[in-house]
């Protein structure tokens, strides 16, 4: 059983890039350079250069591009930096080669990450610590750590590539006199295309009930947005900045929606309110993923603050499935402009003092489930000290965009309900 949840987990991140619009119209020079650009696995960068002050620095480490890019500020914080967290990595103990590889090739695709990884599986030892569970303790500052790095959008044979400058292009004579030769401009870097080669199954990739597992580019191309001209990287690198945010951070959940609560009222011995959710910014659904949850809660509580059991109803917007990726539950997301809406309505319990209304968000709520499967399966395992801090970190990631509370006067009158 341990060995199919970790395929059917493969399964997430092992289809290869697609992302090709068949519209004639598009710029099929773009099409060509991200064909080149993301074919799988990449070639080893060994022999890149960055300049002779720099020859005791790595020119794969992000904290090298950092000594002169401020954008590294930004993405030290990101989910790209985050992808090869334990979670990813306390599954590989129990991969082959080729499995792994297959999860690099968007989470940590450097053939250099690749070798890194598996010296780090070769020698890590597991002792138990006091600031979680279990850790892992082996050497720092290991390249496959870094998850999607500078180097993974932007050096290829040597060479550095990038979005095409803002304002007149600079001489050549110039370019050449900066660190590595500055960097060769492509439109490419301004197409949503480029990010569908980890965000986009192909239209032959692992689906459930007709629609596939990850179909992010697609819901995108077909979106309000991307028919106004924006692009992925309108919302996600805002600026240029290398934020990468997303269903993880409140304040752009928030930005891409429109919530709230109304028609609080108490009649005939019940409580009534509605809670709605509208998708109004998000270009694509909402969640995207299978693997985010977002509740529409409402629910008595009483003086102490407790919740009152019997009390609570929940509207889910998400793609619910089982952990075997076998059967979907149900699929609830928001498509740009759809709104969900929790009608709420329960019996007034006489111990009520307050309704409380909130709309939550639990980014990493399939993963969650994954990780308690596994360590009900190999508690002791390998690679269990990094599921079970993948578990704390994934059961705290949650939080609410939206609360209001509808007191309820001690002087109600609670009829019978009819």
């Amino acid at each position: 059983m341990f060995r199919v949840i970790l395929i059917l987990l493969l399964w997430l991140v092992s289809w290869h890039a697609w992302g090709a619009d068949a519209s004639p119209s598009d710029a099929s020079s773009n099409q060509r350079f991200l064909d080149w650009f993301w074919e799988r696995p990449l070639s080893e960068l060994g022999t890149v250069h960055i300049s002779s002050d720099l020859l005791n620095h790595s020119p794969l480490m992000p904290e090298t591009c950092g000594l002169c890019h401020p954008q590294y500020t930004d993405w030290i914080g990101s989910r790209h930096a985050q992808a090869m967290g334990p979670g990813a990595i306390g599954q590989f103990f129990h991969m082959s080669r080729e499995e792994i590889q297959a999860c690099l090739d968007c989470h940590a695709p450097l053939s250099e990450q690749s070798d890194s990884l598996i010296r780090y599986l070769e020698n890590a030892q597991w002792s138990e610590s006091t600031d979680y569970p279990a850790s892992v303790h082996t050497e720092n500052n290991q390249l496959h750590q870094r998850g999607v790095t500078c180097a993974v959008c932007h050096i290829r044979e040597d060479r550095w590539y990038g979005p095409p400058r803002r304002g007149e292009p600079l001489p050549a004579e110039t370019m050449a006199k900066f660190p590595h030769g500055g960097w060769i401009p492509r439109d490419a870097f301004q197409d949503s295309r480029f990010c569908a080669a980890c965000h986009q199954f192909p239209p032959d990739g692992f689906s459930l009930n007709g629609k596939l597992i990850e179909n992010t580019y697609e819901e995108w191309r077909v979106s309000p947005q991307a028919h106004r001209g924006m692009s992925c990287q309108t919302c996600h690198m805002p600026d240029r900045r290398h934020l990468f945010r997303g269903i993880h951070d409140p304040e752009t959940v928030r930005a891409g929606v429109d919530v709230g609560s109304k028609s609080f009222s108490i009649s005939k011995g019940h409580v009534t309110v509605l809670v709605f959710l509208t998708n109004t910014g998000v270009g694509h659904r909402l969640p995207t993923y299978v693997t985010p949850e977002i509740r529409l809660e409402a629910y008595q509580q009483d003086t102490n603050g407790d919740r009152i059991p019997g009390t609570g109803q929940v509207e889910w917007i998400a793609r619910k499935v089982n952990i075997d990726l076998t059967r979907e539950h149900f699929d609830t997301r928001l498509s740009p402009g759809q709104t969900a809406t929790l009608a709420y309505q329960k019996p007034l319990s006489p111990h009520a003092n307050m309704l409380v209304t909130r709309v939550y968000v639990a980014p990493d709520a399939f993963y969650t489930r994954i990780y308690e499967a596994l360590l009900d399966i190999e508690l002791d395992g390998k690679g269990a000290v990094l599921i079970r801090k993948a578990l704390m970190e994934s059961k705290t990631s949650g939080f609410s965009i939206y609360e209001k509370n509808y007191p309820i006067k001690k002087n109600t009158r609670i009829d019978p309900p009819e």
